[in-house]
Formats: structure tokens, C-alpha cells, sequence
């Protein structure tokens, strides 16, 4: 698969002269190290789970709240400027002129 993407981010100079250290022990590139410690740690931290499995995961959880927030008139938003002016003219006692 080809490499479009860049990513960066800052370490420490100890840490960036360690890395670079043991890519040039293993002879290869720190660019090839990252992608594969990324990868080896992206597989202890999901070994079960594949792409489409953690896109089910994440929507049963946000799944949950779906609904969650219930006003009990289904088409409210629908009048939604006639019910902001009528509370306003009751709070405030006043109609706005046109």
C-alpha cells in the first residue's frame, strides 16, 4: 500500500537520537521503524478487532444516545420561529413590528 499520508509530531532529542539509532542498527530508514512500531502497537491494541468490526463497535456505542433527547412534539422544529416569538412576547410583554 502506497505512503500518501504525513504525520508529525515533537520528542524529546533523546528520544528522536534513540530512534534514529536503532533504525541505523536495523539498517533501515526511521520512517520505516515508526510505520512499524505503529503498526506493531496498533495490534496489541486491537488484535481482535478488523476495520469494519471497530466501525461496528463505535457505532453501537454511539447508538446509545441516539433519541436521547426527547421533547415529545416531533415537528417542533418545524415552528420553531412562532415559538421563540411567543415566548418572547410572554417574557417580555412585547411584539416585535415587521
Amino acid at each position: 500500500m502506497p505512503k500518501t499520508e504525513v504525520y508529525s509530531w515533537r520528542v524529546s532529542p533523546e528520544t528522536k537520537t534513540a530512534l534514529e539509532i536503532e533504525a541505523r542498527r536495523e539498517a533501515t530508514t526511521l520512517a520505516v521503524l515508526l510505520d512499524r512500531m505503529t503498526q506493531d502497537w496498533l495490534r496489541t491494541r486491537r488484535p481482535s478487532l478488523g476495520a469494519d468490526e471497530e466501525q461496528q463497535r463505535l457505532h453501537a456505542a454511539a447508538a446509545r444516545t441516539f433519541g436521547s433527547i426527547a421533547g415529545g412534539e416531533p415537528r417542533r422544529a418545524e415552528r420553531a420561529r412562532t415559538l421563540v416569538r411567543q415566548r418572547l412576547v410572554k417574557r417580555y410583554g412585547r411584539r416585535r413590528l415587521d
